[in-house]
């Protein structure tokens, strides 16, 4: 019995995290006939629903949809609560409701500069009452909410602090720490990152805003990041393609079950400020459908990391051990793919939980019951995101783990593409062979018919 041949492979086929097991034109072919097609329907899909833009509304004056312009801080001095409660001093936010009797004590009058739009350099007065959450500095960035309908000295007041300084240079060292560790592997990742905001910013949301079913342009614009960011940080192999596969019947299947389960549950979408100002803007949005493809869009970046991880792992199993079968393939991947479920189902719902963790605190104040505090819309909603993407999560393993087994090993004996010159059959350069000559004489019964011959 022969040991297997290892594979020899070709100088195109390596890859910066490691050599892929390559596989036959058929098998290429194959996969190109499977993803071809889709990748169609997604530019298909872009180009349909293309919305060209937000449309246009009159602003409310409510919450997220005011006028905005910046102002800096440039003078403080410190007044007595009482010379300014009652008066027409705006206080940091005067569409903020009201949080009881005035305060009493040494409130702080900022003068406040105009830094933008048609009125720069137009100063106002700003109260900031001494329990106030937010407390200002001299040169201090701010935002401004600007009412041109009120009366002049209340047309502007703070609203928020600017934070494009702090949050740009904490961008700026993490892009810096991801192309120092990562390499050109990093900066592709970082590319893909891009136009993943690009797809989102420039189509997925606008196209909602014009009135384009949610879950529709969640399952393309979903579908156009992650073959742009598969492809572009991981190549345009046969192994990415698997994961490509197993990700999109991931994304299908979390479809199927948020769709249901929203449904099923009554939740409608509309359950804080912010969905109750998009609804009452653009009322012709489904928001049980944006609920569903915001399930979509937020799974997808964890379907990504288990996808390309599981295929990554088939992909080097196989080139340790060429000899193994799609089965033995599968058994070993799939105990890598379990240790990896465990970890990311704890991280998803952890990071569910810390994003509720206000709601959360307030009904434990209200001393509810789990099973009230389970009930309620606000919570529902995060069970239903979390259960939903979780179970996405854990089928893609088997799936892609079992799809990667497959292409990985249909074509052993095809390994390698024939040498230039060579014929098929012959012996790869510098493997020797067999000298030819007489089969070996089975033991048993063959030697006694020599005798007899004889």
């Amino acid at each position: 019995m022969t040991s297997p041949q290892l594979t020899h492979e070709p100088v195109g086929h390596s890859h910066s995290h490691g050599p892929a097991a390559p596989v036959s034109r058929h098998l290429r072919k194959v996969i190109a006939a499977v993803l071809i097609p889709f990748a169609a329907a997604v530019v298909v899909g872009l180009a349909v629903l293309w919305p060209g833009g937000a449309p246009a509304h009159e602003r409310s004056g409510v919450g997220f949809d005011r006028q905005t312009e910046q102002g800096r801080v440039t003078q403080i001095h410190p007044v007595d609560c009482k010379d300014v409660n009652g008066s027409q001093v705006p206080t940091t936010d005067p569409t903020a409701p009201a949080t009881g009797a005035p305060s009493t004590g040494e409130c702080k009058k900022a003068t406040v500069e105009v830094t933008s739009g048609k009125d720069k350099g137009r100063t106002f007065v700003e109260v900031v009452q001494p329990d106030a959450p937010r407390q200002f500095h001299v040169k201090q960035e701010v935002v401004l909410a600007y009412a041109p309908d009120a009366p002049r000295d209340l047309q502007y007041s703070v609203t928020d602090v600017n934070r494009t300084f702090p949050l740009a240079l904490l961008a700026g060292i993490f892009a810096l720490a991801v192309v120092l560790v990562g390499r050109l592997r990093g900066l592709m990742a970082l590319v893909a990152l891009a136009a993943s905001f690009a797809v989102l910013t420039l189509f997925i949301l606008p196209a909602i805003l014009q009135g384009s079913n949610p879950l529709v342009v969640a399952v393309v614009g979903a579908s156009a990041i992650m073959l742009i960011a598969l492809y572009i940080c991981h190549g345009l192999t046969a192994r990415t393609s698997v994961a490509v596969l197993g990700t999109l019947i991931s994304l299908l299947l979390i479809g199927l079950l948020g769709s249901v389960f929203i449904d099923w549950s009554s939740l409608t979408g509309n359950t804080d400020e912010n969905t109750g100002l998009i609804h009452g803007l653009y009322p012709g949005i489904d928001m049980s459908g944006l609920l569903l493809a915001g399930v979509i869009i937020g799974s997808l970046g964890v379907l990504d990391d288990v996808t390309v991880t599981q295929t990554s792992a088939v992909w080097e199993l196989h080139q340790a051990d060429p000899s193994m079968g799609p089965r033995a393939l599968y058994r070993a991947a799939i105990r890598i793919g379990r240790d990896h479920i465990a970890s990311v189902v704890n991280t998803l719902v952890l990071a569910y939980a810390g994003a509720a963790l206000p709601l959360l605190l307030l009904f434990s104040i209200a001393q509810s019951g789990v099973g009230t505090v389970a009930n309620s819309e606000l919570v529902a909603e995060e069970i239903v995101r979390t259960l939903v993407g979780s179970i996405g999560l854990v089928a893609s393993v088997p799936v892609t783990t079992a799809l990667a087994a497959l292409v990985v090993s249909a074509d052993r004996t095809e390994s390698v593409d024939a040498a230039p010159g060579s014929v098929p059959g012959s012996t790869p350069p510098g493997q020797r062979t067999a000298p030819p000559g007489p089969l070996p004489a089975p033991s048993g019964h063959g030697g006694r018919g020599r005798r007899r011959k004889k």
